[in-house]
């Protein structure tokens, strides 16, 4: 079963992972175009709407089908996501919940945009100064992970990047909740 042919009397199961399923290359830096098309390709032939006269076992594939589609939908489209799924892929574990180690320069980094965030307290164009801040590093980083998974393939590497990825998207979270509360 492959994108724009979905048989279902097939299985989701018939592929290697999401990228395959939307038959995109295994790789961090994806064509969000063809990931969107392909997408929709695959909820119009799935979606359960087009198989309501159909057989109980044809409509719970259609379901299935669907259902898989919009999980690796929404794990490809969000870099983060996508970098925790190669990752998984590759057999690592981001031990998200219980490794909580990161290396000393970047815990300095998260004490310093704390205290800037702390210093800014109710100065909405402090705080908003401080998120386009973040937010360049950010995507700074999230390049560097494009180049660790795709040039370098060094999951390794790219994991630790993800793992303060991750952190900063917190972080960007809390500024715009304390921006909106101040709005």
């Amino acid at each position: 079963m492959s994108v724009g042919v979905v048989n279902l009397s097939g299985s989701k199961n018939g592929f290697a992972d999401y990228f395959e399923f939307f038959n995109l290359p295994r790789q961090f830096k994806i064509d969000r175009q063809l990931l969107d098309q392909s997408y929709v390709k695959v909820q119009q032939e799935v979606h359960p709407d087009k198989h309501v006269s159909a057989a109980d076992s044809e409509k719970r594939q259609s379901l299935q089908i669907a259902t898989y589609a919009n999980t690796a939908y929404q794990t490809l489209k969000q870099s983060l996501k996508r970098g925790f799924y190669l990752c998984e892929l590759a057999g690592l574990d981001p031990e998200l919940e219980t490794n909580t180690s990161m290396p000393k320069e970047f815990l300095m980094q998260q004490m310093e945009l704390r205290e800037a965030m702390d210093d800014a307290k109710k100065d909405v164009m402090a705080l908003s100064a401080l998120q386009d801040q973040v937010q360049k590093q950010l995507q700074t980083l999230i390049v560097t992970i494009g180049e660790q998974f795709d040039q370098q393939h060094n999951p390794n590497l790219a994991l630790q990047n993800l793992r303060a990825a991750l952190f900063l998207e917190r972080f960007m979270e809390e500024l715009d909740h304390r921006i909106s509360d101040l709005s």
